[in-house]
């Protein structure tokens, strides 16, 4: 590393490279809210990616923000009615009937499946990108069946690896629920856990180190069964189990959804307008799945690096940012949470200034609302984000298939040189590959805006009212656009 041009000059290079990929006013404005968001104060930490995207990226940057400002204006210019009737959109498909008894067979299955990767992350090879259990919790769990549930509706319900268990060996035998979860406690445990979750991603020094993820993950699955045994099913899955309540909502974004037995085809999202409003705690737990899947792009970049004062490449390792990572996921939930309300509130006192108070929203009706149309934003960051990795994980994933048993077994006479990453080495693969980031970027970004504007025309009255109220909270969208694309586009270090 003697060669290194950017040691002891880190702060410099970065700021020139950012400047230089961001001219003009968009990269002005950028860059100011980005300092103003994290401030340089906060610290973070980096992953174990290294890439720096060298594709003009600034002009489909500026596209893709140029068409979630005309979604907005083209929101408020054409009749109320059409933008509800498009997202009314929906048709039968065919129909499909999946007995409770199954569901439940299949999750004693997933059961059974998360035993063995327990077992494996425990006691078979120490190399996480062949052992199983990492290959299944952050490849297969966490970038597919995460995408899955947001395209294909609630598979997640009879996936899960806790329900069978509970209802055939446990429910019979047991009273609904030892205990009462208090009403005023909410969803509150679901965001502790989760944030317990990311924090644990983010910041432990190898999340991926199999026998340290066996503990973590087997962990969370006897708290989460001990909880069920407390508090009932149906009460822990709704209020208390994070990664159901998230599930949850990634299954209201799907195009695909069951009722009575009839699989239907609708406009994405269109359940978050139809479906039961969230609760206020709820509403929050959305604001901070958003909050950290943005740090947990954040964390990885040149800028955020240089930042806290770190070479790029020459990161110390994991272990010595463990505490400011975490204040770091803290410090980026605060400051979303207090940004959107801020933005909310603005919105309702400009509209009660300017229009009669009685046909202005409510802010605490009205938060809720909002908060949730914002989670197609991060269902979008989340497949853009974990894409990249996913081209590279899934190939370790077939590897550590072919030898599931770690004995050296190879199945699927697959070589030593069967994982490649060639295609980041290319000009279009690399451009077909940020394309395709960009695209979930900006239709999240897209589907929110109209989402938000629909349910709240839906629930309130009075057009001028609502055109004030949202154009806040429509700014912010803007600028979250911007800061998604940015990202994406900006070096990541090691």
């Amino acid at each position: 590393m003697a060669n290194d041009p950017l040691k002891g000059n880190s702060n410099w290079i970065m700021i020139r490279i950012i400047l230089n990929k961001r001219a003009g006013m968009f990269g002005f404005m950028l860059q100011i809210l980005v300092i103003l968001l994290f401030p340089p104060k906060v610290m973070a930490h980096a992953s174990e990616q290294s890439f720096v995207l060298l594709l003009p990226t600034e002009i489909y940057s500026t596209i893709g923000v140029i068409i979630v400002l005309l979604t907005i204006i083209l929101l408020f210019i054409i009749p109320e009615g059409f933008s509800h009737k498009f997202c009314s959109f929906s048709v039968p498909l065919f129909r499909f009937n999946f007995p409770a008894k199954y569901q439940n067979s299949l999750s004693l299955v997933s059961t059974l499946l998360f035993g063995f990767l327990i077992y494996s992350g425990l006691f078979g090879t120490n190399n996480p990108l062949t052992n199983l259990l990492p290959v299944f919790i952050w490849t297969i769990w966490w970038m597919i069946i995460f995408t899955l549930q947001g395209i294909l509706g609630n598979i997640w319900s009879s996936l899960n690896p806790w329900s069978g268990f509970y209802n055939l060996f446990l429910r019979p035998y047991l009273p609904a629920s030892v205990l009462n979860l208090p009403q005023r406690w909410g969803s509150w445990p679901a965001i502790i856990a989760y944030i317990c979750f990311v924090a644990f991603l983010l910041a432990d020094p190898a999340p991926d180190q199999p026998a340290r993820l066996a503990m973590f993950a087997g962990g969370y699955w006897l708290y989460t069964m001990i909880c069920l045994v407390l508090f009932g099913e149906k009460v822990w899955f709704e209020r208390g189990e994070c990664f159901t309540i998230l599930f949850g909502f990634l299954a209201r974004i799907s195009p695909l959804y069951l009722v009575e037995n009839k699989l239907r085809l609708s406009f994405p999202c269109s359940r978050l307008i139809v479906d039961r409003q969230p609760t206020f705690s709820q509403s929050v737990f959305v604001l901070v799945a958003l909050a950290t899947s943005s740090f947990d792009g954040l964390n990885e970049t040149f800028w955020w690096l240089s930042t806290i004062g770190i070479n790029p490449l020459e990161f110390p390792g994991r272990s010595a940012v463990i505490l400011p990572t975490i204040l770091g996921i803290l410090g980026a939930i605060l400051v979303l949470v207090v940004m959107f309300t801020a933005c909310l509130w603005l919105g309702v006192w400009i509209s009660r200034s300017l229009v009669s108070s009685r046909q202005s929203p409510n802010f605490v009706n009205i938060f809720p609302v909002l908060a949730l149309s914002l989670f197609p934003i991060a269902f979008g960051y989340h497949m853009a984000h974990y894409f990249p990795s996913f081209l590279v994980n899934i190939q370790y994933a077939i590897v550590g298939l072919s030898d599931p048993f770690s004995v050296g077994a190879n199945y699927f006479g697959l070589d030593s040189h069967f994982v490649t990453t060639g295609f980041f080495n290319t000009y279009y693969s690399v451009r077909a590959i940020w394309l395709f980031q960009g695209i979930c970027i900006v239709s999240g970004h897209v589907l929110s805006v109209v989402i938000c504007h629909v349910m709240v025309t839906r629930l309130f009255a009075g057009r001028k009212a609502i055109l004030y109220t949202l154009i806040p909270i429509s700014v912010l969208m803007i600028l979250y656009t911007t800061l998604s694309l940015w990202l994406l586009s900006s070096p990541r270090g090691v």
